[in-house]
């Protein structure tokens, strides 16, 4: 890579601006316009996978409304860092309930996360929403909208974002490694697609980690940076227990861990994603079963029991499973 990094997130670098500029959302960001265009919006609930641009679009949302002096009418939050009533009763209502000067005569409040807030919060919320419906408008961000309670979205427009296309992401990643000046490889490329599974924020991220090290971004590079394991590692670890080489499998899942460093949770959901695409050849129930072990035990590792004891099990049974197998034959 060429010339002196700047010391900035191309995440924060490259984030939309106006709505124009996200990507990959046309039916979402189509109504939005014609709220702009009004200039009026109601209360909003933004619902889907992270890294679909459902922030990004609440505050470009924002800057198309209010123009330049945006941030005056705009106040974001993370409800995952106050999750409580009190963040509800002190800052969010001293701000909802502030009146404001201009053509626009409400303001945005972006509340983020807001599937972490208590249900107690919640249902506060919703009568501040109610009280200053006249002066504040509400955009309220989540993963899961089954998490936020019915009298929420029941006031609220519900906008659902879905999960980024392959080549969005890609044409996004090209155009940023262009203008840093990266040398993004084909392969290096398809590699962080992968990894990021159509988040975007995580492949930005990751594209910026990568090029730090001011080398080629080729797929070898980019697990190594990212600290996970190549596919065909994963493939190779099931099949020799499948195929009753568990010793071998154990050392291999030992390296891997220790090693290569790669954590438990990581390497579980691997493996997960390695049963789900058939690499080894399972009947129907023995693979619904494999795959309720497989929940059990990254719920273990996620409580804090031993990874290597853990996916060790899994191997076992997995060797124990192929015996089945291989006495059919």
């Amino acid at each position: 890579m060429s010339g002196e990094m700047e010391e900035v997130l191309w995440v924060e670098k490259y984030r939309p601006r106006t709505l124009d500029d996200v990507i990959d959302q046309e039916d979402v960001i189509s109504a939005l316009k014609e709220f702009v265009k009004k200039k009026n919006i109601p209360n909003m609930l933004f619902s889907g996978p992270p890294g679909t641009g459902k922030t990004a679009t609440a505050l470009a949302l924002a800057q198309d409304l209010y123009g330049g002096n945006w941030r005056a009418y705009t106040l974001e939050l993370n409800a995952s860092d106050e999750r409580g009533i009190d963040m509800v009763r002190t800052t969010l209502k001293n701000y909802a309930r502030t009146r404001v000067t201009g053509e626009i005569p409400f303001k945005i409040i972006v509340l983020d996360e807001a599937d972490m807030m208590t249900s107690e919060a919640q249902h506060a919320l919703r009568r501040t929403m109610e009280k200053f419906a006249d002066i504040s408008r509400f955009i309220l961000i989540c993963n899961y909208p089954s998490k936020i309670i019915e009298p929420i979205q029941s006031r609220c427009a519900v906008f659902r974002f879905r999960k980024l296309s392959e080549d969005a992401v890609k044409a996004r990643l090209k155009y940023i490694a262009k203008s840093e000046g990266v040398d993004l490889r084909d392969d290096g490329l398809e590699a962080i697609i992968e990894i990021s599974e159509g988040d975007l924020r995580k492949a930005i991220n990751l594209l910026q980690s990568v090029a730090y090290l001011d080398k080629p971004v080729t797929r070898e590079l980019v697990y190594k940076t990212a600290g996970v394991v190549f596919p065909e590692r994963i493939d190779k670890l099931l099949k020799l227990a499948f195929e009753g080489k568990f010793e071998d499998s154990r050392k291999m899942l030992l390296t891997i861990l220790t090693e290569e460093g790669v954590s438990g949770s990581d390497l579980i959901r691997d493996i997960y994603s390695a049963i789900a695409k058939d690499v080894i050849k399972l009947k129907p129930d023995d693979k619904i079963k494999l795959m309720e072990l497989i929940g059990e035990i990254d719920f273990r590792i996620s409580q804090g029991a031993t990874d290597y004891l853990q996916i060790t099990s899994l191997l076992a049974v997995l060797t124990d499973l192929g015996k089945k197998y291989r006495g059919a034959k």
